[in-house]
């Protein structure tokens, strides 16, 4: 499998002796390219470093090996294929059979030259932390923070968007949930349970993980009961992978990562965390490769992950967005993971109020990166509602260029902010043109009215300097005039919304 990264491109114009590069109110994110086969750039642990199932194993086999080839060695070491993921590489999930060790099967499987790696089956376990105090008025705070109010005088519905919440399962029949509940054409269910091998996802956890999940990104909106989602309507599947005590498996992740792709899910929330996997890492690959977006929790170890990565979120895969935790007080959460290259933002995640499994009206309060993952889930089924036309990783750029910029994550992500969907669903269009007879460069800035803008320039795209700040008229509008640009060889422009 090819893992080579394309770049992102920003397109410039040039004009006389001037560039404008035109940004649309944000500034591209440029993720770190890399190449090389899955082994060299996924090194996979060994047996020892983590948990894993004691009875089966994940194979890939090398391409353009033959299945006939592939099963005669099956058949040789009395294997069973339990399952195959056409979409991930032929990937394998092969029962280890009696009197087998996994280490001693995985042995055989490398140094028969058929496949490109087997490694265990890990386990991995949903991202939550102890309960936080119980729930008191006022503490759906964190969409006050990310100023959800007014993003939603813009947009309040992604119904058109399928969000998978693979988790612990979600109670679909919750008051504030069942409207946004995604509905399979065939039979009518609202997803899958990969560890029962049924359509029935719903949620048997005694922590109600995805229940939780859930009901910070999608529960209904403006309907009187309980709380409200960053997106008041959107599509949920269910996606069961973690057990009742939020323990899982990765096949049983890759069994929802197809199971999502198949349903034309565009946004996968991962609020949980695994050693490093080559079969996982190739499940998320597969995912790209199909536009889909994994929003994944950084973890609740209080631990830096460009040192000690946790996976999917550390992946360095342009449709991973890695999310903190943030508290009310705008500080980095005493238990989130950080990471300046490998985490992307922080969104709130302390105290956070939400839908629980108990009843079909039930709420409870708890804490964790978990809870700060579907925020950032809910503001990108939001954003590509608003921009049908836009690519994944535009999406992604839109979102991670709007933060709020916090003195708490700088040099802690790769933004140094917190999610800000206002900023990000409040599209700025900059154009540029020559003034005549050699005149200096104009710009026509147009946006939302009564937005205040800045106007930054730079002459290598690496430091930005703001020139102009203004607010837009009540046409949504304004003009800028760059007295400097006839005096400067080589200008870039861009505006942003004002912090």
């Amino acid at each position: 499998m090819d893992l080579r990264l394309p770049g992102t491109d920003c397109s410039t114009r040039q004009d006389f002796s001037f560039a404008v590069l035109v940004c649309f109110g944000f500034w591209l994110w440029l993720p770190q390219a890399f190449c090389g086969a899955p082994a060299s750039v996924f090194s996979g642990p060994t047996a020892s470093t983590s948990a894993y199932v004691e009875d089966q194993i994940l194979v890939q086999p090398k391409p353009g090996i033959s299945s006939g080839a592939l099963a005669e060695f099956h058949s040789a070491l009395r294997t069973k294929v339990l399952r195959t993921f056409e979409g991930i590489g032929r990937l394998q999930v092969v029962a280890v059979p009696a009197g087998e060790t996994v280490p001693g099967l995985i042995a055989k499987y490398q140094q028969s030259g058929l496949v490109e790696f087997a490694e265990p089956d890990y386990i991995g376990h949903v991202a939550v932390i102890p309960n936080e105090p119980k729930y008191t008025n006022g503490t759906l705070w964190g969409l006050n923070k990310i100023q959800a109010s007014q993003a939603w005088d813009v947009l309040t519905s992604a119904s058109n968007i399928v969000v998978a919440v693979l988790d612990t399962g979600v109670r679909y029949t919750h008051e504030d949930l069942k409207s946004n509940m995604w509905a399979s054409s065939t039979d009518g269910s609202h997803g899958w349970n990969a560890l029962a091998g049924t359509s029935d996802p719903g949620d048997d956890s005694g922590n109600g993980h995805g229940t939780m999940v859930a009901g910070v990104l999608g529960a209904v909106g403006n309907n009187g009961k309980g709380v409200v989602g960053v997106a008041w309507q959107v599509q949920m599947m269910a996606c069961k992978c973690f057990n009742s005590s939020g323990v899982g498996t990765i096949s049983a992740c890759l069994t929802c990562f197809d199971y999502a792709r198949t349903n034309e899910a565009r946004i996968i929330n991962a609020s949980w965390g695994f050693t490093n996997s080559l079969a996982l890492s190739n499940g998320v690959y597969s995912l790209r490769d199909a536009g889909i977006i994994v929003v994944a929790a950084c973890g609740n170890s209080a631990t830096n992950t460009d040192l000690s990565p946790t996976y999917p979120a550390s992946y360095p895969l342009d449709n991973v967005v890695s999310v903190a935790a943030t508290a009310s007080d705008d500080t980095l959460a005493s238990f989130s993971n950080y990471g300046a290259t490998t985490v992307h933002l922080g969104a709130p995640g302390v105290s956070i109020y939400s839908t629980f499994v108990v009843t079909d009206s039930f709420y409870y309060t708890d804490s964790g990166t978990s809870f700060a993952a579907p925020y950032v889930s809910g503001a990108l089924a939001l954003m590509l509602a608003e921009y049908p036309g836009e690519s994944y990783r535009q999406i992604i750029n839109r979102v991670l260029n709007a933060v709020d910029p916090l003195p708490s994550l700088a040099g802690k992500c790769v933004t140094g902010g917190r999610l800000n969907l206002r900023k990000a669903l409040t599209p700025i269009r900059l154009t540029g043109f020559a003034a005549a007879n050699s005149g200096p460069f104009q710009l026509h800035l147009s946006a939302a009215t009564n937005l205040t803008c800045v106007i930054q320039v730079s002459a290598d795209l690496a430091s930005w300097l703001p020139v102009f700040t203004n607010t837009t008229s009540a046409s949504g509008t304004f003009d800028f005039t760059d007295n400097q640009s006839t005096s400067s060889p080589r200008r870039f422009y861009r505006a942003v919304v004002s912090p």
